[in-house]
């Protein structure tokens, strides 16, 4: 098949938002069908909120299959472009990215700032009129698919002024069984009464209904439905209310607790709903948690017994943001999402000091608000803990399906729980006198392990010693695993300090970091180090890390003190090189530097492995002759 010059298809005009709909509109279902009105009703409720309009008409057409809207703005001009020699009108719903909101020239704020919207309506119109009323005089042109039909004709005189568009979404692009939801869009006009004040929304539904939208009290009075409808009640009488302005956006802003299990934050962007949110709701949620722990301070609140995040000081809220920005940048020409960094933190601004204030003032408020979010705080605890007991007890209760060799502790708490792996039944036997019954578990393992690194899954999972320990956590492996089901919150590997106790550390923690990469992660695996000796002195007895560790105490006792130094059975094996390695007490099983190949790994392949912050908290150590995962550490 040749691939040349010829084959290059160039679209003109209006044919790629055809081709393409859903690069425009979001997709060619109900949700598109219906942004074709929004990107029209939203072309009049600019001209309101740049103060040029004060009435929008929307009548839907008896079958649904088409749509109306007027307004009495400015009417879009109709007088001939000096470089396209056309209509402007015409050039506006013709033409890709024309329109009067480029540079701020023809509109300060505008929902708009494509210059797509009405081309692309047009585009996907089986037919599309529009008439504005402009200089006493009525225009009127007609268009089919994107295509000029009419001439720009002058019909007459008149005193009325403003744009009217009626057009019919084109079967061809939506389908014949599509329709417009007259409810759908009255709720959405209803939002437009809202958010602005002093507009009225005049609709007028399939049957001929008419009814007047209109709210004064603009999103104060949103904020008042929304909370009616939830059928929670608010926890303070009053809501908070703002309206300020600086060199970014223009803010105003209802918002008040409520006795709701969860939050709802409802946010727009020059009069367009953003439902994905974006930075002025980011900045909202910021202002509310600092200006919140800003009065908690100030008042010197203490929470004894829960920790208050962010997510409990929201809980209840029921909020209305909306912002004004000169340059918006929405994502996609739905524009769900505003993205303009620069909102985030002038909304933190002017938000955060004046709900700070505004708490200290009214303090029987801010006690009833400070009160609901603690009840969250300690909801949530108590709701975390009871996730815990009954997946510990789960896991408990299953005792079939636990390794026979394993003794168990008593607390169900996997924060509290500790497993200790142990080399053989001996060592078990004597781990078990020393423990701590309430919170540590004991299982030994008979022998090495299999080598994880060389076998398949198949034969890790045929192994039984493996086979135990993976039983024994409880939190399954490979694509299975899951951190939530962890039955012990710390896995202690407990070998002799010879040869063969380094050997079994390293192909247990090769088998944890190949199948169970997230309990190394998470601190979950520890390497216990015994001490190299015990020393007796008087009645008492010491233990020391090293002979370093050794000399230090001896020094430290009276110069006829009677002491009785003891050597570790096995323990003269170890390489000094290895003791040398750590830098905390290993008694408080805390963990060592990582050791690779006998040398301390570099700073980098610490970061690489486990990440910057969290790599000097893990245990990892391997050796020449124990397995070759220490040649591929590229997690």
């Amino acid at each position: 098949m040749t691939y040349n010059a010829s084959d290059i298809e160039v679209l003109e005009g209006l044919e790629p938002v055809r081709k393409r709909p859903a690069m425009y509109i979001g997709g060619t279902d109900t949700t598109g069908y219906h942004h074709l009105l929004w990107e029209i009703v939203d072309n009049s409720v600019d001209e309101a909120i740049n103060g040029h309009a004060t009435r929008i008409e929307v009548d839907l057409d008896p079958d649904l299959l088409g749509v109306t809207v007027a307004d009495n703005g400015r009417g879009i001009p109709v007088d001939v472009h000096p470089k396209h020699k056309k209509p402007a009108l015409e050039i506006i719903l013709t033409t890709l990215h024309a329109g009067g909101k480029f540079e701020g020239k023809g509109y300060q704020v505008s929902g708009g700032l494509h210059g797509v919207g009405s081309s692309v309506v047009n585009a996907l119109a089986s037919e599309l009129t529009a008439t504005v009323w402009r200089d006493g005089k009525t225009y009127v042109q007609r268009f089919e698919r994107g295509a000029t039909k009419s001439k720009l004709k002058n019909e007459g005189r008149t005193s009325k002024r403003g744009t009217q568009i009626h057009f019919r979404p084109d079967p061809e692009i939506f389908g014949a069984k599509a329709r417009f939801d007259s409810a759908r869009i009255r709720e959405r006009l209803e939002a437009k009464s809202y958010l602005h004040k002093g507009l009225k929304i005049v609709f007028k539904d399939e049957k001929g209904r008419r009814e007047e939208l209109e709210h004064p009290g603009g999103i104060v009075e949103y904020l008042a439905k929304r909370i009616s409808e939830s059928g929670k009640p608010p926890v303070h009488p009053e809501p908070f209310c703002l309206e300020r302005e600086d060199t970014e956006v223009r803010l105003e802003l209802a918002l008040q607790w409520t006795e709701a299990p969860e939050e709802r934050i409802e946010s727009f962007a020059n009069g367009i709903p953003t439902g994905n949110g974006g930075t002025h709701d980011a900045g909202l949620k910021a202002a509310i948690g600092k200006a919140v722990r800003g009065y908690m301070d100030a008042q010197n609140v203490k929470v004894k017994g829960v920790k208050i995040t962010a997510e409990d000081i929201r809980e209840g809220l029921v909020a209305m943001i909306s912002v004004y920005v000169r340059e918006p940048q929405f994502q996609g020409q739905t524009k769900n999402r505003l993205n303009n960094p620069e909102v985030a933190g002038a909304v933190e601004a002017l938000v955060r000091t004046s709900l700070e204030q505004w708490l200290l003032e009214k303090r029987s408020a801010a006690e009833a608000i400070l009160g609901r979010i603690v009840m969250a705080a300690r909801a949530r605890e108590a709701s975390r803990a009871a996730v815990k007991e009954v997946k510990r007890k789960t896991a408990v209760s299953h005792r079939l399906n636990l390794p026979g060799k394993l003794a168990d502790c008593q607390t169900t708490d996997p924060d509290e729980a500790e497993l200790f792996l142990v080399e053989g039944d001996s060592a078990g036997g004597n781990a078990k006198q020393g423990r701590d019954r309430r919170t540590q578990a004991i299982l030994p393992l008979r022998g090495k392990v299999l080598n994880a690194e060389r076998a398949t899954a198949a034969q890790v999972l045929a192994n039984k010693e493996l086979q135990n320990v993976v039983s024994a956590l409880g939190c399954g492996l490979g694509k299975a695993f899951d951190i939530e089901k962890l039955r012990y919150g710390k896995v202690f590997l407990l070998m002799d300090a010879d040869a063969d106790g380094h050997h079994i550390a390293t192909l247990l923690l090769t088998f944890f970091y190949r199948h169970m990469p997230a309990l190394v992660r998470g601190g979950h695996v520890y390497l216990a180090m015994p001490p190299l000796y015990r020393i007796d002195a008087a009645k008492e007895s010491y233990w020391a890390l090293d002979d370093a560790d050794r000399d230090r105490f001896i020094a430290s006792l009276p110069k006829n003190a009677k002491i009785d130094i003891s050597r570790f059975k096995g323990l003269g094996e170890m390489p000094a090189e290895d003791l040398k390695a750590t830098t905390l007490d290993p008694r408080r099983r805390r963990a060592l530097r990582v050791v690779i190949d006998d040398e301390l790994a570099t700073d980098a392949a610490m970061n690489e492995l486990m990440g910057k912050d969290a790599a000097p908290r893990y245990t990892f150590i391997m050796e020449n002759a124990a397995t070759a995962a220490a040649e591929e550490l590229d997690v």
